[in-house]
């Protein structure tokens, strides 16, 4: 994000500084991927680049099954955003996959001891070459990987997705984000033309990150992922970049 050398007005400052921070806030996923936000179909299943490579994610999760090396991630991540906009909680069965759609769940097999663990994919990762799938705190201590680092497993998919379960469909609500404010008063006129829309269940979810204030406006409230993705080709349409999420 190297500047020019041009002048700034005070006004062209202050977007350019929201810009930053809005950088920075999607920093913490930076290392596993950003969110697209141009392109159509959900901003997590678009292609994006990292370290020169692009990658596609798949539409559909149906018979995936691959084997490779897992490594697991946690304390660096631990509260800020995953690739489709939950918060990332390593204490949760979740894991963060270069490919998959959100939401797939997958049985993650230690090749090396037997053990077998069904996680949620909800974020983008593992970026070193050789590894196919990044643990989550949690997930590394129930296959036993937690104190090696790393191991051989086999990923297999259970069911097809995104949104589907072993015992039926991820269990809500969903919102649709679409806009995120460091400043309240931008985030409540979003909200305020959100509600005005028809959005009754909406919110503006409140974090603070590094001492910054974030204010990201929610349309909803949806019960399904299928409901919220409907919704989210319609709110697409004004807001680009609009996503669906679980909370």
């Amino acid at each position: 994000m190297a500047g020019r050398a041009r002048c700034f007005s005070p006004v062209s400052w202050g977007r350019l500084f929201c810009t930053a921070l809005a950088a920075c806030l999607l920093w913490g996923c930076a290392a596993k991927a950003p969110i697209p936000s141009t392109g159509r179909g959900p901003a997590t299943l678009r292609p994006y680049t990292i370290k020169g490579v692009t990658y596609t994610p798949l539409h559909s999760a149906r018979g995936y099954r691959e084997e490779g090396v897992a490594s697991w991630y946690g304390p660096g991540f631990h509260g800020h955003e995953t690739s489709c906009g939950e918060i990332y909680d390593q204490y949760k069965m979740t894991c963060a996959h270069k490919l998959l759609p959100m939401h797939t769940m997958v049985r993650v097999t230690n090749l090396e001891n037997g053990r077998s663990q069904v996680l949620r994919v909800n974020d983008r990762g593992p970026f070193v070459a050789g590894r196919i799938v990044d643990l989550s705190l949690a997930g590394a201590k129930a296959l036993a990987v937690y104190g090696r680092g790393t191991a051989r497993v086999r990923v297999e998919v259970e069911g097809d997705v995104p949104g589907a379960t072993p015992g039926g469909e991820l269990p809500g609500p969903f919102y649709v984000q679409v806009g995120a404010f460091t400043r309240r008063e931008n985030a409540d006129k979003l909200f305020a033309r959100i509600l005005a829309a028809g959005y009754a269940g909406s919110r503006i979810h409140y974090k603070e990150i590094d001492g910054t204030q974030f204010f990201r406006v929610h349309a909803g409230v949806f019960p399904t992922v299928a409901a919220a993705e409907d919704a989210r080709l319609r709110l697409s349409a004004v807001f680009e970049g609009a996503f669906v999420l679980a909370q």
